[in-house]
């Protein structure tokens, strides 16, 4: 087979059975080896496996007992949802596949998905190796902070530990990654499968499987950082005589959240790049010049287009909410820690310890909220569709209760203080703050990307008129879905700051020093509920695929009626969880920024308190900022648009050589477009990605030595600082407008496809795909990367800072 898909040889359709070819890499790289551990221990005696399994339980657990029984309860409460992640992991897989051509469309999207996942991850852990060194060399001749002086910590275990942190964040990233798109490309054909029969049970299953990603990625997330904190307090004799006091053990862990991010940050440039390209290039020869359905299997390009929803949608956004977990808890942590020890606090660990547990919490409402949605006994294909939408707030909305309830109870537990009683119950409601801006930024882009509302259908209605006015109304929505989340943001970070300022809270001199620590709170509110989040954002391209599987192995269109409901609800839970990741990361980078500026001061021995932009180069600094967020996005959407242009080409290629695809006489050659897109977004990744890592490391040395002979000692951390928070605003409103507007292009597509306003192959219909094409690099590959670029600016700047004095 595989050697006539190479020499075109292909008869009718009618003289062959429907197989796909087999899209998997043969190429070899180091993260094979990682991905074959678990091969090998498939392989080990039972008995063996559950005795290394319990030695290991058993070690993790004796090292949290000797840390802290709150690192034993977020140890447990991990371990449980492990469990309950296999159980629904069982339930998915347990379900069955449906007939033959569907099961073959899935396994080439699932051996093209795993094989661009090895040779993208292959690529991506040799980076990480090479920085890794990097980090080493000026770890190993960098100063020391007075206080790690005090501890007898020497430069090399430091420089060890960081390297440590950042390859086990690396490491847990790209499993995170890995864990979301080998469950996509499992549960997309039993979604297929599911909507022959009913539409309910088929979100059920695309839930569950969603719901098993989520625990595993915000579960991994929280007991890598809990083990890396046990095994360092343990190992280094925190708060013994003479030793690391326990409130600076955090700022050990930063290593661990830039590890996270580097990956998080080249998995989404390449998942992102593949997948538009892909979409773009299939939407623009299929629907616009040939006229044919979307995920018709004439299309040449349909494969690579259903592969980039796994890589792209499912890989990515695993890796990316996972680093937004990790840099929520670590800023948390250090922030906890320094107003712990500014206020003298008697025993600081439930204030450094509080986000772990929040996160633990988490795991728990998430499970409640995903069993709530449920099958119905009686439900058919005959009876109606309900509002997946509606279905799947009900459980967030539970999820929001719950995490309200367990939010209180947190902070009553962790946070009370006798220095200051009612202490504890403004943050309880710094978290409320918190868990309302999640819900409002939910709403928010909910309103400006679901069809039923009126922006998304005024959007369609420019179709109407053209492709020119779709754009402009397209982009102008875009513009406008800026206003209401900054607003929300920015009401958001100071009634938390005053609450905790007004805390009660002070240091030796009589200060208020809660305020930080609010907004970190705060923080902890809004990613309370991420596990069901990340469900909700997981739910969106599994739906997409089994709709494509339907399409391809041409089912009935009572069954294509259920899957186009699902992706439609799909493409604005995924628009959804962009804005609030988004939100998280303002928030986050807010906290980042903070101990950006307490790291400073430590290692400067001197105050440094705020940024002063009247200084020229200080201003300076902060336009590079704002240019890195522009040039960055610029590179991203020009890499989906080179890499499209390869893929019209191809597709155009084929339909005139094999005029017999369009009468379904030839099968095209889906492999050569996988190819062009694999190839092209791993070339394509790197060069916006380096300008990340590289731009704030060579700003901050080059002023840094500027400063040197000025008399300005500071000014290279001054100007890192500046660019930081001028990167950060620019990021936040480019990444709003980019998601927003993509989101809303494809649900004006999605809502004329109903039949309003003309319905498919309509003219308004091919002005809406033009908006749509426009749109898939805004809102799956600038977008979702600007969230991770603004969090990785903050934790790289928190791990170079010594290289900017």
């Amino acid at each position: 087979m595989d050697d006539e898909l190479e020499n075109g040889n292909l008869g009718p359709y009618a003289d062959r059975p429907r197989t796909f070819p087999n899209m998997r890499s043969k190429a070899y790289n180091p993260l094979v080896r990682t991905l074959n551990i678990f091969r090998i221990l498939m392989g080990i005696n039972f008995r063996v496996l559950l005795i290394l399994l319990f030695l290991g339980l058993g070690v993790v657990f004796y090292i949290g007992a000797r840390t802290s029984p709150i690192i034993v309860f977020v140890f447990s409460v991990c371990i449980m949802s492990f469990l309950l992640s296999i159980y629904l992991t069982k339930w998915v897989l347990s379900k069955d596949e449906g007939p033959p051509e569907m099961v073959q469309i899935s396994d080439a999207i699932r051996d093209g998905a795993e094989g661009f996942f090895r040779t993208q991850y292959g690529t991506i852990s040799k980076m990480a190796l090479l920085l890794a060194l990097v980090i080493l060399f000026i770890y190993l001749f960098r100063n020391l902070t007075p206080q790690q002086e005090s501890s007898g910590l020497r430069r090399s275990t430091s420089a060890f530990i960081t390297v440590a942190a950042f390859l086990l964040g690396a490491l847990c990233s790209g499993i995170a990654g890995y864990v979301g798109m080998w469950v996509s490309v499992r549960a997309n054909v039993r979604v297929s499968s599911a909507a022959r029969r009913s539409a309910r049970e088929a979100l059920q299953i695309a839930v569950r499987a969603g719901g098993f990603s989520a625990l595993v990625v915000v579960g991994m997330a929280v007991i890598g950082i809990a083990i890396l904190y046990a095994t360092f307090y343990v190992w280094l004799g925190v708060d013994s005589q003479g030793s690391m006091k326990v409130t600076d053990l955090p700022l050990l862990l930063v290593g661990y959240g830039f590890g996270a991010s580097f990956v998080a940050l080249f998995a989404q440039l390449g998942g992102g790049i593949y997948t538009k390209a892909a979409d773009v290039g299939a939407d623009l020869v299929g629907k616009v010049e040939q006229g044919i359905p979307e995920d018709d299997p004439r299309n040449p390009a349909v494969i690579a287009d259903l592969v980039g929803d796994n890589v792209g949608d499912c890989a990515a956004r695993g890796a990316d909410l996972f680093e937004s977990i990790a840099a929520e808890i670590i800023s948390a942590m250090i922030l906890g820690g320094t107003m712990a020890r500014h206020c003298k606090i008697e025993d600081p660990s439930g204030f450094i310890l509080f986000p772990l547990v929040i996160h633990s919490f988490d795991l728990v409402i998430s499970s409640v909220g995903i069993f709530s949605i449920r099958g119905k006994p009686d439900s058919s294909l005959k009876s109606p569709i309900e509002d997946p939408m509606a279905i799947l707030q009900k459980g967030y909305s539970l999820t929001i209760v719950l995490s309200v309830l367990t939010f209180g109870l947190s902070t009553r537990w962790l946070l009370y203080t006798e220095r200051a009683p009612s202490a504890w119950f403004n943050f309880a409601l710094c978290g409320l703050v918190g868990i309302i801006t999640a819900y409002a930024f939910v709403w928010i882009t909910k309103y400006y990307t679901d069809y039923k509302h009126e922006p998304v259908r005024t959007l369609a209605l420019a179709s109407t008129t053209g492709h020119g006015t779709n754009i402009i109304a397209g982009v102008s929505l875009g513009l406008e879905s800026t206003a209401l989340p900054v607003l929300v943001i920015s009401l958001s970070i100071v009634s938390a700051f005053w609450l905790g300022h007004t805390s009660g809270l002070v240091d030796k001199d009589g200060n208020p020093t809660g305020g930080l620590f609010g907004t970190a709170v705060a923080t902890m509110g809004m990613l309370s509920t991420a596990a069901y989040i990340l469900t909700m954002d997981m739910f969106g391209p599994i739906a997409d695929n089994a709709g494509g599987i339907v399409e391809m192995s041409q089912q009935p269109e009572s069954v294509r009626e259920i899957t186009d409901v699902l992706d439609a609800v799909g493409n604005t839970t995924k628009a959804t969880t962009k804005g609030f990741a988004i939100g998280s990361a303002a928030l986050a980078s807010f906290l980042l920024f903070s101990a950006y500026m307490d790291e400073v001061a430590a290692f400067a021995q001197e105050p440094f308190k705020q940024v002063d932009i009247a200084i020229p180069e200080v201003f300076v600094g902060g336009l590079l900022g704002s240019m890195l967020i522009f040039l960055f996005s610029a590179w991203a959407c020009s890499a989906v648009g080179r890499t499209a242009q390869e893929v019209v080409n191809e597709v155009r290629r084929q339909f005139i050589e094999r005029p017999g695809i369009m009468d379904y006489k030839e099968k095209p050659d889906y492999g050569r477009c996988v190819a062009i897109v694999a190839s092209a977004s791993l070339r394509e990744m790197i060069k916006p990605g380096a300008l990340a890592i590289v731009s704030p490391i060579a700003v901050g040395f080059l002023f840094r030595i500027l400063g040197y002979y000025t008399g300005h000692l500071l000014l290279g951390a001054k100007v890192v600082a500046a660019m930081l928070m001028f990167a950060t605003v620019s990021g936040i409103l480019m990444a709003l407008f980019l998601n927003t507007a993509g989101g809303a292009w494809d649900n004006a597509k999605k809502y004329i496809e109903t039949g309003a306003l003309g319905g498919k192959g309509s003219e308004c219909h091919k002005a809406a795909v033009t908006g749509d094409t426009v749109g898939d690099p805004f809102k799956d590959t600038a977008g979702p990367s600007l969230h991770v670029l603004i969090k990785m600016l903050a934790t790289i700047t928190l791990v170079m800072a010594p290289i900017f004095l």
